[in-house]
């Protein structure tokens, strides 16, 4: 609802200014060229999405995705014990965690709903402290491949999308470490006040 209201603000401060500066004809031109902008940027980015969802499809159908969670449930198990004991949560867990790794954030997000919900059982309308660091691990997620990003890169010319690589990977390393320090500390302050 708040954005509704700032996207409306923003609009009429945009037309009374415009019609204030007699630059209306420029206010059309530039929503109808940000439009065309954004739908190019839309068509090009749902042929990386495609691909890349067809990709993880195949690492399903070929059991690699399976390995690869199952690689990570020694990690979940250490971070996340009591999430970790149900199998299903477990399971939703790695393969969001796959998915992440793949920058496939609109693969991850049903999965780590999923993984959020069966976490949230019994919480009585209260967030678990696991369940504040699943949040976390989503939000500052490690990116191997930061597929998004360069689908935007190479709709926006870039001659080497990938070429960030380096950049991504520690970046990513010390969001998630800052993050882990920051829901441990955070929770432990937490329960030291109650």
């Amino acid at each position: 609802m708040a954005m509704a209201w700032i996207w409306t603000g923003m609009t009429a401060v945009s037309l009374l200014f415009a019609a204030a500066t007699g630059n209306l004809s420029a206010l059309g031109g530039a929503a109808m060229d940000g439009a065309r902008a954004a739908v190019e940027l839309c068509v090009s980015m749902a042929g990386v999405v495609c691909l890349w969802t067809g990709v993880m499809e195949v690492m399903e159908r070929s059991g690699l995705s399976a390995k690869l969670a199952c690689a990570f449930r020694p990690l979940l198990k250490r971070l996340l014990p009591r999430a970790s004991r149900d199998e299903e949560t477990l399971s939703a867990l790695s393969a969001n965690l796959s998915a992440n790794l793949l920058g496939l954030g609109g693969a991850a997000t049903p999965l780590g709903i999923r993984a959020a919900r069966a976490m949230a059982r019994g919480c009585g309308g209260v967030a678990s402290d696991e369940l504040c660091l699943l949040v976390v691990l989503n939000t500052a997620s490690i990116q191997l491949f930061p597929t998004t990003l360069a689908g935007v890169r190479a709709a926006l010319g870039a001659a080497d999308p990938f070429d960030i690589l380096p950049a991504v990977w520690l970046t990513s390393f010390v969001s998630v470490a800052a993050g882990l320090l920051a829901a441990k500390l955070f929770s432990r302050i937490w329960r030291d006040r109650t």
